[in-house]
């Protein structure tokens, strides 16, 4: 099985972002996860379009665009326009889910869909085979470096055996409070692709601790790809 480590520039340093980018890209990443925060799903407000445009000039690396946003479906064709290659929305931030999700595969690019931490697995059931990956929020959204809440372990074995029993394909991204500890329990539970941010870039070398990161997976048995 495949294991992705997807490093959130959320905890990059914004004024050398592209160099931050280029040091993971160089230690072997396969993915970067851009967060963008509104200020009123969640109570933070980070980049848009034009930052993510940005992005796409200094890194070939797929750009995993998560949308912690109210009303997802006004701002996914300039997501997508910018440059983003997955873009996943929440299930609580839409109330047609079904047809936000059509949307973006409308755009063509991958589709992904969120829960929060206290959201059931059972919200997404139905529109599992909808998308290319489920993101499990393992804190509660909005701010860098928090603490990995433990019951998110169960949401994602919930997943894995929703999507194995259905032969999907899909992925199952968890994202908040990864750190290499944790890696042998989320990849267990069945987790494919990892979102890192503080554990990486609040590293004084994020190359070194995204290398030290994908070691450790393939120690575990695992290859990135």
């Amino acid at each position: 099985m495949s294991i992705r480590i997807a490093p959130s520039i959320l905890s990059a340093n914004f004024a050398t972002l592209g160099d931050d980018i280029r040091k993971v890209e160089d230690a072997g990443v396969q993915l970067l996860h851009i967060d963008v925060m509104d200020g009123h799903f969640v109570p933070n407000i980070t980049i848009g379009p034009v930052v993510l445009k940005s992005i796409r000039k200094v890194t070939g690396l797929p750009l995993d665009v998560h949308l912690m946003i109210s009303d997802p479906d006004k701002y996914i064709p300039a997501f997508a326009e910018a440059g983003a290659d997955m873009i996943t929305v929440h299930a609580e931030a839409t109330i047609h889910l079904d047809r936000t999700l059509n949307f973006i595969r409308s755009h063509k690019v991958g589709v992904g869909v969120s829960i929060n931490p206290a959201t059931p697995v059972s919200s997404i059931q139905h529109v599992i085979d909808l998308v290319d990956m489920v993101l499990v929020m393992s804190v509660n959204p909005g701010f860098g470096g928090q603490k990995f809440i433990p019951y998110t372990v169960e949401k994602i074995r919930q997943l894995r055996r929703i999507i194995d029993d259905k032969k999907l394909g899909c992925d199952i991204e968890v994202d908040g409070g990864i750190d290499t500890a944790l890696l042998p329990t989320v990849i267990d539970a069945g987790a494919t692709v990892l979102v890192v941010g503080s554990a990486i870039f609040g590293n004084p070398s994020p190359g070194a601790k995204a290398k030290e990161m994908l070691e450790s997976i393939a120690a575990l048995g695992y290859h990135s790809v």
